[in-house]
């Protein structure tokens, strides 16, 4: 039996995988990170890899361990899906959802003018799924990863007397927070979403639409500018060379500015990059800390690893660290969907709704699920 898969990356760059045995990167704060990686000694066929929390004072999920040489694929088709005798619970529901878009915006109103003026937010919303019989990671990840233009992705996370099963956080990632290799730096932030449809003349109308929506550009500049502003300390040179193009994935289009740059000293680890990035505007919102302080006083449901970072570096620093989107945590029978929206205003709170549940159509159709099922209490009845 091989060593089990402690975490795992497919997408266009190619495939990556950590395998145990393996030990816990001493858990910290993004705060400590460069010292604890600096503690760290890396064997060449070493990785660290896992995931970093949305929240910057929580405890980050690092394993060092070898990396698979044979190349093979993050999970090979198994059975278990779709899932039988599910539920659905959404938390909050589409419409809770809309009202609290709909307060955030009279906060921006009432803010309007001032220095520290919020200008944007980004409110997400989970859905528990529970099934019958335990989530079949494996056959999970092998529907995922057969959209070729995001990266699948696994992470075993931390597990106690509340995950007895273990826990995972799985899913297929279009945004590319860093990409370190020597002295290059990439980033591809993606800000701006529309939903994919099954007629062509409509799926062409709604990316023309969303490449010409001034709240949509609006959103994305905030996430381009504040990119540029962390990674220019470190780097010779940095730009936009491209500037801000569509981008799809088989459920939404996207607006994505690709950013190159040339670093100043090429052994900065890509970890360390990643978490000076996150969580960037896309995620968050502007002013980063005044966003994040809200989200917490508004979401229902902790966040815990979404909306974090997800990725791996070697021991030259290489590596590549993605954005934890499009993700689930899986747990037994259980399986917590994550889906998130970027308010600003003129944001229509129940436009913003049925984004999240778009969203959520990835991972539901991975699971076998309607992709739909997050729409059902849509639209609200009376006032949001």
């Amino acid at each position: 039996m091989p060593d089990p898969i402690l975490f795992g990356f497919e997408g266009p760059s190619g495939c990556i995988l950590g395998r145990g045995p393996a030990q816990r990167i001493a858990p910290g704060t993004a705060a400590t990170l460069a010292s604890r990686i600096a503690a760290v000694a890396l064997d060449p066929d070493e990785i660290i890899g896992g995931a970093l929390p949305f929240d910057r004072e929580a405890a980050d999920c690092l394993w060092q361990c070898r990396r698979d040489k044979a190349r093979a694929p993050l999970a090979s088709v198994q059975g278990g899906l779709p899932l039988a005798g599910w539920r659905l619970t959404a938390e909050p529901s589409a419409c809770d959802y809309a009202q609290a878009v709909s307060r955030a915006l009279g906060i921006m109103a009432d803010e309007a003018g001032r220095s520290d003026a919020l200008e944007k937010i980004v409110l997400a919303r989970t859905l528990l799924v529970e099934s019958a019989a335990p989530v079949p990671i494996e056959a999970l990840m092998a529907q995922l990863r057969a959209d070729r233009s995001v990266t699948a992705f696994r992470v075993a996370l931390p597990w106690g007397a509340d995950h007895p099963q273990g826990r995972a956080l799985c899913g297929a990632t279009p945004e590319l927070l860093v990409e370190k290799q020597g002295r290059r730096v990439l980033s591809h932030p993606l800000a701006g979403s529309a939903r994919r449809l099954a007629d062509p003349a409509a799926d062409r109308a709604a990316a023309a639409a969303l490449a010409q929506s001034a709240k949509d550009q609006r959103e994305h500049a905030l996430v381009v500018e504040s990119i540029l502003d962390i990674l220019a300390p470190y780097c010779r040179d940095l730009s936009c060379p491209e500037g801000t193009r569509l981008t799809s994935t088989r459920s939404m289009w996207h607006l994505g500015t690709r950013i190159e740059g040339r670093l100043k000293d090429g052994d900065t680890p890509s970890v360390v990059l990643a978490s000076a990035l996150h969580p960037t505007p896309a995620v968050c919102g502007v002013p980063t800390a005044r966003a994040a302080e809200l989200i917490k006083t508004i979401e229902p449901v902790a966040r815990d690893y979404y909306a974090g970072a997800v990725g791996w570096c070697d021991a030259k620093g290489d590596g590549a660290w993605h954005v934890a989107i499009r993700c689930a945590e899986v747990s037994g029978r259980r399986a917590r969907l994550y889906a998130g929206a970027g308010i600003v205003p003129g944001s229509d709170p129940m436009a913003e709704a049925a984004e999240t549940g778009a969203k959520f159509g990835a991972l539901l159709a991975a699971l076998g699920l309607p992709q739909d099922a997050a729409l059902q209490d849509l639209p609200c009845d009376g006032e949001t």
